[in-house]
């Protein structure tokens, strides 16, 4: 989601009203792409090491019954570092952020060769430039989707499993083999692909959602700031960076709120064995959830996920624009 996330900002920034905004739509012909590739492992990489211990919160208030899912995020992460010390809330870090790189690479390249491509492909209909951008992002964010699920979802239940490891209930691991060789062993390879049908069904709404909470809250501070259709002046580099920041803020708190209950079940799903006979299934993940805590026993875990979705909204799209800036071809 993240790098479709990225892309996105782009179109939406080049096709916000009034605005001239061309300069800051970095296409993929433009970039040096073992620089980009370099670039964004480092910076992304850095990002998510700094918003781990709020993913790491987040799993285990939603997992563990009682106790836990009935304290406030902060007494969760106090909790942590008093029984496992620092190392408790990076638990799954270094298997993330190994194990994401290709996967990023993945994601980003079939995300904005398959934009350029859809982009292309348009010019044969009847449509203006704005709509060609957008159903051409649209195209691209639905085929990136598919190619990075398919990766990203064996290295979420790895690293969740990581995550809650030792809690009542729930096994212990030597490290991201020791669970794959368990998974498999029990679940076969399928196991690894538990949560997968939920993600897709509900990644490309989810991605929907925060980019349409994005676009109008970015339209709306332009228009405050002055940014209308009759204005020719250019915003500068600073107030870009702000506006961006802010608006990728609010899109990250408008979909955390929406998204929450679906995610609480989908980690769930991944990572919890007691649901006696047969292959856990979202049903029964949800029955058994409402069983402990009722409705909202869907929002556990809702503080930290709207923090890390805020923080992830925010440093991301600033992250994203200042690798892209980083990684152009100097002009020939």
């Amino acid at each position: 989601m993240a790098a479709a996330a990225a892309t996105a900002a782009d179109t939406t920034d080049a096709s916000t009203a009034g605005l001239a905004l061309a300069e800051a739509n970095i296409n993929w012909e433009r970039l040096d792409k073992t620089k980009f590739h370099a670039i964004g492992a480092i910076l992304f990489t850095a990002q998510q090491g700094v918003l781990h211990p709020t993913a790491v919160v987040k799993t285990r208030m939603q997992v563990v019954e009682g106790g836990l899912s009935q304290m406030s995020g902060f007494a969760v992460f106090r909790k942590i570092l008093r029984s496992d010390g620092i190392h408790g809330v990076f638990r799954g870090f270094g298997t993330t952020a190994v194990g994401a790189l290709p996967g990023r690479v993945l994601a980003l390249t079939s995300l904005e060769m398959s934009k350029e491509m859809a982009f292309k492909y348009s010019e044969h209909f009847d449509m203006s430039e704005a709509s060609r951008i957008a159903v051409a992002n649209g195209v691209a964010g639905l085929v990136s989707s598919i190619f990075s699920s398919s990766y990203f979802v064996p290295l979420d239940v790895i690293c969740q499993r990581l995550m809650v490891q030792g809690l009542p209930g729930l096994q212990t691991y030597r490290g991201p083999f020791d669970v794959i060789n368990k998974v498999v062993r029990t679940e076969g390879l399928r196991g690894l692909y538990r949560g997968f049908g939920i993600t897709m069904l509900t990644q490309s709404p989810a991605s929907a959602l925060w980019w349409s909470s994005y676009g109008g809250a970015q339209h709306a501070i332009w228009r405050s700031l002055g940014y209308g259709n009759d204005t020719q002046k250019k915003p500068s580099q600073t107030e870009l960076v702000a506006v961006q920041a802010t608006a990728g803020t609010i899109a990250g708190a408008c979909s955390s709120i929406i998204t929450t209950p679906i995610d609480t079940i989908k980690t769930r799903l991944q990572v919890m064995d007691n649901y006696g006979n047969g292959r856990p299934s979202v049903v029964k993940t949800t029955r058994q959830l409402l069983r402990e805590d009722g409705w909202r026993g869907l929002y556990r875990g809702f503080g930290p996920r709207f923090l890390n979705m805020s923080l992830w909204g925010t440093s991301m799209i600033v992250t994203y624009e200042l690798i892209k800036r980083l990684s152009v071809k100097p002009e020939q």
